[in-house]
C-alpha cells in the first residue's frame, strides 16, 4: 500500500477497524455536543430578544449567551483539532443548517405574584 492509494479499513485489520469506528463515534458525540450548544444559542436568543422579561433578566440572558457562544467555538476550535479542520468545518455547517427552534416555541410563563399556591 503506498502513500497515495485510498485507505481501505479492511485491508488494515481488525484493530485499525476498531481504532476508525471509534473515531467516528467520538466525532459524532462531539457534533451531538456542538448542536445542543447552537439550539441554547438559538433559544436564549430568541427568549432574551422578546421583550418578555425585565432588563436585569435580559442582561443575564446576554450574559449566558456571550457565554454559550464562546463554547460553542471552542467546540468547533476542539474538533478541528482533534478531526482535522475539514472535518470541524463540515460539522459546524451541519450544524447550522439542521439546528432550528420551532416558531412557536415560547420562554416559559413568568410566574406571577397571584399565581402562588396558598396552603
Amino acid at each position: 500500500m503506498t502513500l497515495t492509494e485510498a485507505h481501505d479499513p479492511a485491508i488494515a485489520g481488525p484493530a485499525s477497524r476498531y481504532v476508525i469506528e471509534k473515531r467516528q463515534a467520538s466525532l459524532s458525540d462531539a457534533v451531538e455536543q456542538l448542536a445542543t450548544l447552537r439550539f441554547s444559542i438559538l433559544l436564549s436568543g430568541k427568549w432574551e430578544s422578546s421583550g418578555l422579561f425585565a432588563a436585569e433578566v435580559r442582561a443575564e440572558m446576554r450574559d449566558e449567551l456571550r457565554r454559550t457562544r464562546n463554547q460553542y467555538n471552542d467546540k468547533i476550535d476542539e474538533i478541528a483539532m482533534k478531526y482535522g479542520v475539514q472535518a470541524a468545518i463540515h460539522a459546524k455547517e451541519d450544524v447550522e443548517r439542521e439546528v432550528s427552534i420551532p416558531k412557536n416555541m415560547m420562554p416559559p410563563r413568568v410566574p406571577k405574584q397571584d399565581d402562588r399556591i396558598y396552603f
